[in-house]
């Protein structure tokens, strides 16, 4: 239907509903400019959250449990995520946000001149009709006039007394009043043929264009809508085969989550290399008491003769370190950090292994490049030497040289760490022979083994005893002279073991001068508490430290002098 000729007379209307036209696109455009908002901020947010849960450490210090590579898995398919939503957010903001507002000013422009041009044409037929209604009212006087005077003549002419001049004066008036009514009625005809014409003109041409024009306008910003919707849903349509990728990716993520391999990985991170503790030996305290017959020669036999004749005397087990004081505990001040040595041997020997054998796996790539660039200076010195315009071949030999010397430091490196590593190796395939070993040299019941050497409850045996202290386990020596001196000790004793305890409760130990412990774990007791609620204790490694008292469960040797054999 066409508005020129069904709205000819609704100009107002129509001027109002293209303003509201108008308006209805930029209200629609703001809607646009919100939701790409929306967009933004919850892209940004996204990105944000992923960063805040993203691990702050290098990828050589990330777990390796599957579980946790599946979560940084969805924090990167989330942060992509991210990504598709800023992309909704800039296809908004360019195909319908900024085309509705360009497409608003023009609208606003041709709306304004169409109605411009109406408003003219109306003020043309305005101006018609004002020229035809002057021209009507004109002849309206002058049709009135002449009727004055023809009465005026008709009154004198018929009055007796009335002159003759007077009555020839009254007819002339009435002929030119007469005169001016025949020309008025003339110049009215002409402008109502005017005006007529003008506003058929106006009704049915002039008009009918404009509206048309206006109806154009306003079909066009309505398809204009319907493309920008279409555009709207396109925006996001386009993304979501990425934004399933996304989720698919997700998914497969949370299906490579396997516990067992988690478990093992748990192990092998973890893992000593240490045999599990041996029973606590019974400790006879009874060996003073009167015995008769082949008892009492036995209470009475020296230490030293025993030893003499082939009793195997006290030695701690070579492969714990509880003798040592390297780990002793410093209360009024920072605990002394283990030295990181270049062998590893500060680690457990499954960890040592580990380290070891990846230095020997970075020390072989290295070599591997210098091999390389060796390689690759002795062809470009076969290229000079044939070629001597293309360069220099002497001039490549220092940097040859140099090659081949971080070669040989390489070589020397890595022969260093493999003996370490099968000295590591040696001593993990010989353990259960040293154990074996060195369960046989537990002491019988006349003496316990303390931190310094023997202890007997007889003290003329214990001045007869040399006083000696027991030498740490050698590499490749299983079973080390216990009379052997070790510099590596200090010359503090450590506190005797007076009593074992089982963890009810992990521990961390964060404080200063605290120990870690696991539930269930068995520490020695080697301080009671002293009322303060915190237990001294030593763990197997030989480490030392506090632990709370409500948090272990503790059995205490009775009759023990401050010594117990360890383990």
């Amino acid at each position: 239907m066409s508005w020129g000729t069904e709205l000819w007379d609704q100009f107002e209307n129509l001027d109002k509903h293209t303003q509201w036209g108008i308006d209805f696109l930029e209200r629609y455009a703001k809607f646009v400019k919100e939701r790409l908002e929306i967009e933004q901020n919850y892209a940004k947010q996204l990105r944000n959250l992923v960063k805040k849960y993203c691990p702050k450490r290098s990828k050589d210090e990330e777990p390796r449990f599957t579980s946790c590579l599946s979560f940084y898995s969805i924090l990167n398919e989330l942060n992509d995520y991210a990504g598709q939503r800023e992309v909704v957010a800039e296809e908004m903001a360019h195909r319908v946000y900024g085309e509705l507002m360009r497409y608003s000013q023009d609208l606003k422009a041709e709306r304004k001149h169409h109605l411009q041009e109406g408003r003219k044409a109306q003020q043309h037929l305005d101006h018609c009709w004002k020229q035809m209604d002057n021209s009507k009212k004109k002849f309206e006087r002058e049709c009135k006039e002449a009727e004055k005077s023809q009465i005026t003549h008709e009154r004198l002419d018929n009055d007796i007394n009335a002159t003759k001049s007077e009555v020839e004066k009254a007819k002339a008036q009435f002929y030119m009043r007469t005169h001016a009514a025949d020309e008025s009625k003339n110049e009215y005809a002409a402008q109502l043929q005017s005006f007529n014409a003008e506003q058929w003109k106006h009704f049915h041409s002039a008009i009918p264009q404009i509206f048309k024009n206006l109806q154009n306008m306003d079909e066009r910003r309505t398809v204009k809508l319907g493309e920008t919707y279409r555009s709207f849903a396109e925006a996001e349509r386009r993304v979501i085969p990425i934004i399933s990728k996304c989720l698919e990716g997700m998914v497969s993520a949370a299906k490579a989550v396997d516990e067992r391999r988690d478990s093992a990985i748990v192990v092998e991170s973890f893992k000593s290399g240490f045999e599990p503790p041996a029973d606590f030996p019974f400790e006879d305290f009874s060996q003073n008491l009167s015995r008769t017959g082949s008892d009492g020669t036995i209470s009475n036999t020296p230490k030293g003769d025993r030893e003499r004749d082939g009793a195997p005397g006290p030695r701690s087990d070579p492969k714990h370190p509880m003798s040592r004081t390297k780990n002793k505990l410093w209360l009024f001040g920072k605990k002394p950090k283990a030295p990181s040595l270049e062998d590893f041997s500060h680690l457990p020997p499954e960890q040592r292994r580990k380290r070891l054998q990846q230095r020997i796996d970075e020390l072989n790539r290295e070599l591997q490049k210098e091999m390389d660039q060796r390689d690759a200076l002795n062809k470009m010195k076969d290229v000079y030497e044939k070629n001597p315009q293309m360069g220099d071949p002497n001039s490549l030999q220092p940097k040859i040289s140099e090659t081949i010397c971080n070669m040989e430091k390489l070589r020397s490196e890595i022969h260093k760490n493999e003996t370490w590593l099968s000295e590591v190796e040696g001593k993990q395939s010989s353990r259960g022979d040293r154990r074996h070993s060195a369960d046989n040299h537990h002491h019988g019941p006349q003496g316990r083994e303390s931190p310094e050497g023997s202890y007997t409850d007889d003290t003329s045996q214990e001045h007869q005893t040399p006083h000696h202290r027991p030498g740490p386990a050698q590499p490749r020596h299983p079973n080390p002279d216990p009379h052997e001196f070790d510099d590596e000790f200090d010359d503090d004793d450590p506190l005797p073991v007076i009593g074992h305890c089982k963890a009810l409760y992990s521990f961390d130990g964060q404080n200063e001068g605290t120990l870690v412990m696991a539930e269930d774990e068995v520490l020695y007791i080697i301080e009671e508490d002293k009322g303060d609620g915190w237990t001294r204790a030593r763990k197997q490694s030989g480490e030392e430290g506090y632990v709370p008292t409500s948090y272990v469960e503790i059995t205490l040797e009775k009759n023990s002098k401050g010594a117990v054999t360890y383990i």
